[in-house]
C-alpha cells in the first residue's frame, strides 16, 4: 500500500531591505539623588520633568558684576528624587530589553560625579532593584517558556552563536554536570544570598509583548572590567579560587595568602565588523536567580581584585554584557533550525562608567593620581567623541572620530555607528560641593543629546509561517478530542488516526468456516474486502485531490501573503518616513518650546531688569534735578564771588603798580648812583695813565684788563672744527717746521697778523684761504688757522692739523690729529681805557669799533653764522647786544 507523498510548504524569501536613513538622538536622562543630612548647601533644583537649573554656592561668584548666575539644562526626562527604580526602569530600561527580545542591540550608560548615584541607579539594593536586575527578570520572563536547552545554542568565541542538535547538546550537558563547573540554578530550598535575594519584588514583575513563540532564545552573560584602560573578566575561573574557601580534613577553611590578578583582554573585530573582548567568558544561564549569582560571582570578585590591588571600584569601568541568542523552530515546531545563518544575536550592554572627578578636589598622590588621570582621560576621549559625532552631523563634515583612543570608546562604537539604540542616565548630587564638576557633567550630557543615531532595521529571521508551535499543539488537541468523542481506541490498539480510519470502513463479516462444503462465507469475505479496497482507492484519490486543492490553494495564499508582506512593508516605509517626519516636527516643537520657555525666562529676567533700571531711572532724575538746582545756587553765587574777586583785583592791581613804579624810581636813582661813581673813577684811572705817558720813561708792558672790562663774546670769531672732525689724540705735540712733508696752510681771510715771535712758520708749505682739491692733493699735511677772542678779552689761536688720504672714490679726504693753542693780546683793539681826548664836545658820537663806557663796551657782542667765508660754513656778524628791561 502505498503512502501519498506529504506536500511541502514553499519557503519564502526574505522581504527586501529598504535602505534606513532613519535616525534617533541619543537619550540622555537625568536622575537626581537625595541631598544627605551631612552634604549643607544644595545646588541643584528640578524646575520641570525635562529641565534642571544649577544655582552657584555662596562664596563662587559666576560673574564679574559679582551676581549669582543660574544655568538651565534641559533632558529628555528628569526624575526627582521621589522617583521610584520601577518609573525609572519603565522609561530608560524596558525599552532596550523589548529591543533586545525582538533582535535589536542596545547600550545603556550610567553617568556622573563620584557619589552621585550610579551603582545604584545601574544595581539597586534589596527591594530596591535597580536597572540591570529588572532588565534580566523581564527577560526571563518574556522567553521563559520558549528557552532551548542548555548547549542547544554554543558561543564560537568569536561574537557568533552555534546551534547543535539534541544527542550533542546532550553530550555536553552531561559532561558539564560531571566536571560540576557550570553554575546551576539554586533551587528554592537553598539560601539565596542576601546582597541580591528579594531585589524585584513579585507584584513589580513585567515581560514584553509580542514575543515570536515560533523560535527558541537562549541568554548568555559577560561581566568585565576596563581599569587603567585594560580590559579584565570578572567571570574568569582563577588559578585559586578567590569567592569559595577551600577546606582541609579538620574541617577548616584555607586562607589564600597569594592574590594573582586576572590576564587583560584585547579587542576584536568578528565579521560584521562588531568589536568584542576575545576570550571573554559567556555563561549560559536559564533564569533570573541564575544570572544574578553569575553577576555577584563577579562583583564579589572585583571586591577582592579592588582590596588586594588597594584601589577604589569606582576607579574603573564595569559593564555587563546581556547576549541572547534566538533561532527559529522548523516546520513541525519541535527542534530548532540547523542554520547558523538564521541564528540572530542581539545583546544589551549595561555600564557603569567611573566616577568623573577633578584630581586637585580629591587630592590624590602616586598610583591614585596615576588612576584618576586614565579614568578622566577615557571619559575625556568620549567626550571627544561625541563632540567629533556632533560637528560631523550638525556642519556636514567628516572627521575621523578617535574611538582607538579608549578601551570604552572602542568597544561601543557600533552603536553610535547605528548597530542599536544609545541611553545615557546622567546622576547628579545636589551637593554645594559638586558643583564645578556638576556643570561639566551637564555640559557633556547636553552634548550628547544632540547626536544622532541610526535606527537600527529589523531582521527577518526565517519564511516559515508564523504560529506553528501553536498550530501543532491546537492540531494534537484537536485530535485528542474527536478521539476521546469517538469512544476511543479498541483494547490492545494504538491510539492512532489510522485506527479511527480503519472504523470508518464497512465491517467484515464472519470469517470462520466450520464445513468444507461452505461456499458463502469467502464470497462474503471477498466482497467486503474489494468493497473496502473501492472505498480505499476512492478515499486516496478524494485525498490526493485535497491535498493538490490544499497545496495550490497554499501556493495562492503565499503569493497574495508575499505581495501583502511587500505593500506592507512599502506601507511600513513610508510609514517610517511619516514617523521621521512626525519626529522632526516633534523635534522642532521640543526645540521651540524650549526656546520659548527660555525666551519667557529671559523675558521675565528683563522684565525684572527695566523695572529696576526704571526705578534707578526715576531716583536717579530726582537726584539730577535736585543737583541742577544746587549747581544753579552754585553757580549764581560764582558770579558774585567773581564780581567781588574782580573788585579786589583791581585795587589790588593798582597798589601793586604804585609800588612797582616807587620801587623802579628807587632802583634807577639807585644805579645812576653807581654809575656816576664807576665814571668818576674811571676819570682818575685816565689822569694817572695820561701823566705816566708823559714821563721820559719807556711805556710799560700792558697789564690785562680786568675781568669786568673785557668784551664778552658770545661766539668765535673764526670757524670751529667741522663737526665730523674725529677726537683729537690728548697728546700735545709741536708743528714740524722743516721736513719731506708738504702742508696746507689754510688761513681765512679774516685772521689777524699777530706779529710775534709765536707766529707759527711752515716752510714749503702752501697757503690758502680755502681748501680746495688741487691744494690738498699735493700735499699730505693739513693746518687750520682759527682765531677767536678769549673770555679776557685775549686773542686765542688754535692750530688744528690732520693728515690727507685719498678716497676710494679718487677724492681728498682729512683727518685731525692735533690741536696747538696760542693766546696773545689783540693788537687791533683800542684802549678800553677812556682817554681824556675822548671827553670833548667833539666827541660826544664814538665810531664803531671805539670803547667809551660799560654801557656801550657791552652792548656790542659777537655771533657766528653759517654762510660765512671765514671757514667751512660760518659768516660774522655783529650787532647791539639787547638790553634788559
Amino acid at each position: 500500500m502505498m503512502r501519498p507523498m506529504k506536500a511541502k510548504t514553499p519557503r519564502r524569501p526574505p522581504p527586501k531591505k529598504t535602505a534606513n536613513h532613519q535616525t534617533d538622538p541619543v537619550g540622555v536622562y537625568c536622575r537626581v539623588r537625595p541631598l544627605g543630612a551631612e552634604d549643607g548647601e544644595c545646588c541643584v533644583e528640578v524646575i520641570s520633568s525635562t529641565t534642571i537649573q544649577l544655582h552657584a554656592p555662596d562664596g563662587l561668584k559666576a560673574n564679574r558684576n559679582g551676581e549669582f548666575k543660574e544655568t538651565q539644562y534641559s533632558f529628555k526626562k528628569v526624575f526627582g528624587i521621589k522617583t521610584t527604580q520601577r518609573e525609572l526602569f519603565e522609561d530608560v530600561a524596558k525599552p532596550l530589553a523589548d529591543d533586545l527580545i525582538h533582535g535589536k542591540n542596545g547600550l545603556l550608560f550610567t553617568y556622573g560625579v563620584t557619589g552621585s548615584g550610579k551603582t545604584f541607579t545601574m544595581t539597586g539594593s534589596p527591594g530596591q532593584g535597580g536597572l540591570l536586575p529588572r532588565s534580566l527578570d523581564m527577560i526571563f520572563n518574556s522567553i521563559g517558556p520558549f528557552q532551548a536547552k542548555r548547549f542547544v545554542f554554543k558561543p564560537d568565541d568569536k561574537n557568533g552563536v552555534e546551534v547543535q542538535n539534541q544527542v550533542d547538546a546532550l553530550l555536553e550537558r552531561q559532561k558539564r554536570e560531571s566536571q560540576q563547573s557550570v553554575p546551576k540554578t539554586p533551587s528554592s530550598r537553598q539560601r539565596a544570598d542576601p546582597e541580591f535575594a528579594d531585589m524585584i519584588n513579585p507584584e513589580e514583575a513585567c515581560k514584553a509583548k509580542e514575543v515570536d513563540e515560533d523560535s527558541s532564545y537562549s541568554v548568555f552573560v559577560s561581566y568585565i572590567e576596563i581599569y587603567n584602560n585594560y580590559i579584565y573578566d570578572l567571570l574568569e575561573e582563577s588559578p585559586i579560587d578567590l569567592i569559595k574557601p577551600k577546606w582541609n580534613g579538620a574541617g577548616t577553611p584555607l586562607r589564600h595568602t597569594e592574590f594573582i590578578p586576572p590576564q587583560s583582554k584585547i579587542l576584536r573585530e568578528d565579521q560584521n565588523h562588531n568589536m568584542y573582548v576575545a576570550g571573554c567568558t559567556e555563561v549560559e544561564v536559564k533564569s533570573t536567580e541564575e544570572a544574578f549569582e553569575v553577576f555577584w560571582r563577579g562583583q564579589k570578585k572585583r571586591r577582592i581584585a579592588n582590596t588586594q590591588l588597594n584601589r577604589e571600584s569606582s576607579r574603573s569601568h564595569s559593564v555587563f554584557i546581556v547576549k541572547l541568542a534566538q533561532a527559529p523552530l522548523d516546520a513541525d515546531g519541535d527542534n530548532v533550525l540547523q542554520d547558523k545563518n538564521q541564528v540572530n544575536v542581539s545583546q544589551l550592554c549595561l555600564v557603569d562608567l567611573a566616577g568623573s572627578e577633578r584630581t586637585s578636589r580629591t587630592r590624590a598622590e602616586g598610583s591614585r593620581l596615576r588612576e584618576a588621570g586614565n579614568i578622566n582621560q577615557s571619559l575625556m576621549t568620549l567626550r571627544t567623541c561625541i563632540e567629533v559625532l556632533r560637528e560631523n552631523q550638525m556642519c556636514g563634515t567628516n572627521k575621523m572620530v578617535p574611538y582607538r583612543d579608549s578601551k570604552v570608546t572602542h568597544l561601543f562604537k557600533n552603536y553610535f555607528d547605528g548597530e542599536g539604540k544609545v541611553r545615557m542616565v546622567v546622576c547628579v548630587n545636589p551637593k554645594a560641593d559638586d558643583y564645578e564638576e556638576t556643570m561639566l557633567v551637564m555640559r557633556f550630557a547636553e552634548m550628547t543629546q544632540e547626536v544622532e543615531v541610526a535606527r537600527p532595521v529589523d531582521r527577518p529571521i526565517c519564511g516559515f509561517a508564523a504560529g506553528r508551535r501553536h498550530r501543532n499543539q491546537a492540531f494534537q488537541d484537536e485530535l485528542s478530542r474527536r478521539l476521546q468523542d469517538r469512544g476511543g481506541p479498541m483494547d490492545g490498539e494504538p491510539h492512532t488516526a489510522l485506527n479511527q480510519l480503519l472504523q470508518s470502513f464497512p465491517p467484515l463479516p464472519s470469517c470462520e468456516i466450520s464445513d468444507p462444503t461452505d461456499d458463502q462465507t469467502l464470497p462474503r469475505l471477498i466482497e467486503a474486502l474489494e468493497k473496502r479496497h473501492r472505498i480505499r482507492q476512492m478515499m486516496n484519490e478524494e485525498f490526493n485531490k485535497a491535498a493538490h486543492m490544499l497545496s495550490s490553494k497554499l501556493q495562492d495564499l503565499d503569493g497574495n501573503l508575499m505581495s501583502k508582506e511587500n505593500f506592507i512593508q512599502d506601507q511600513r516605509g513610508k510609514l517610517g518616513e511619516k514617523d521621521k517626519m512626525i519626529q522632526n516636527q516633534k523635534n522642532d516643537l521640543d526645540r521651540l518650546e524650549k526656546k520659548c520657555k527660555m525666551l519667557e525666562y529671559k523675558i521675565d529676567i528683563l522684565q525684572k531688569t527695566t523695572n529696576i533700571y526704571e526705578e534707578d531711572k526715576r531716583a536717579l532724575q530726582h537726584e539730577l534735578e535736585s543737583r541742577g538746582q544746587r549747581l544753579q545756587r552754585e553757580l549764581s553765587e560764582k558770579k558774585r564771588m567773581e564780581t567781588r574777586m574782580q573788585g579786589l583785583v583791581t585795587d589790588e592791581k593798582l597798589r601793586w603798580q604804585k609800588e612797582c613804579e616807587r620801587r623802579v624810581n628807587a632802583k634807577e636813582l639807585e644805579m645812576q648812583n653807581k654809575l656816576w661813581v664807576k665814571d668818576e673813577k674811571l676819570k682818575q684811572l685816565k689822569a694817572i695813565v695820561t701823566e705816566s705817558k708823559t714821563d721820559s720813561r719807556p711805556d710799560p708792558p700792558q697789564r690785562p684788563s680786568r675781568e669786568k672790562d673785557r668784551v664778552p663774546a658770545k661766539r668765535s670769531a673764526s670757524p670751529s672744527p667741522v663737526p665730523t672732525v674725529p677726537p683729537v689724540r690728548p697728546v700735545h705735540r709741536r708743528s714740524h717746521s722743516a721736513g719731506a712733508e708738504r702742508w696746507v696752510d689754510h688761513k681765512p681771510s679774516t685772521n689777524v697778523e699777530l706779529d710775534t715771535v709765536m707766529q707759527p712758520s711752515i716752510q714749503n708749505a702752501i697757503k690758502v684761504r680755502a681748501p680746495d682739491e688741487k691744494a690738498l692733493s699735493k700735499c699730505d699735511k693739513y693746518m687750520l688757522t682759527h682765531q677767536e677772542v678769549a673770555s679776557d678779552g685775549e686773542i686765542q689761536t688754535k692750530l688744528i692739523k690732520g693728515e690727507v688720504f685719498k678716497t676710494r672714490g679718487g677724492g681728498q679726504a682729512v683727518q685731525f690729529t692735533d690741536i696747538e693753542t696760542l693766546k696773545q693780546e689783540n693788537p687791533l683793539g683800542e684802549s678800553r681805557k677812556r682817554r681824556s681826548s675822548e671827553t670833548g664836545p667833539n666827541q660826544e658820537e664814538h665810531k664803531d669799533g671805539s670803547w667809551t663806557d660799560v654801557e656801550t663796551r657791552c652792548a656790542v657782542a659777537v655771533e657766528m653764522r653759517a654762510g660765512s667765508n671765514l671757514g667751512p660754513g660760518y659768516q660774522h656778524h655783529g650787532y647791539p647786544k639787547r638790553r634788559k628791561p
